[in-house]
């Protein structure tokens, strides 16, 4: 069977706080922030991202998230989000090879994985990193 996300995409959070949000998701799936899941804000496009550390059903986590009456009430959505094969990296400093951002996104203890690309944006101090399997951008 195919793998499935270890993060859950909420749009529409503009009416929730994100300690709200934090407080709501605790509440749903019995986990602990910082511990078993961890949570970052969009709020420049009304969404946060839950991404669960410790392995859980997330489908049935989108399930009862939308079946929740708070998500409900602040007329959240929730899904899961796609798998991919690369990253942003931003905040990059300008004397930063592709050399040595492949073998920092490689190392297994940064939680990385075979890197296939590295394209850098010198302009805007970032990268786009595209590893061999979405694995490695954990």
């Amino acid at each position: 069977s195919a793998e499935t996300s270890p993060s859950v995409v909420f749009e529409n959070i503009q009416g929730c706080s994100p300690k709200c949000l934090c407080m709501l998701l605790e509440n749903i799936s019995g986990l602990a922030l910082d511990d078993d899941f961890t949570v970052e804000a969009i709020p420049e496009i009304n969404v946060a991202v839950a991404t669960f550390k410790k392995r859980i059903d997330t489908e049935e986590f989108v399930k009862k998230s939308s079946q929740n009456k708070r998500v409900k009430e602040f007329k959240m959505t929730a899904r899961l989000l796609e798998l991919t094969h690369s990253i942003k990296a931003e905040n990059i400093p300008d004397s930063v090879s592709t050399d040595y951002i492949t073998v920092y996104f490689e190392s297994v203890r940064n939680g990385g994985g075979p890197v296939s690309d590295v394209q850098l944006f010198p302009e805007e101090n970032s990268a786009i990193i595209t590893f061999c399997d979405h694995k490695g951008n954990t």
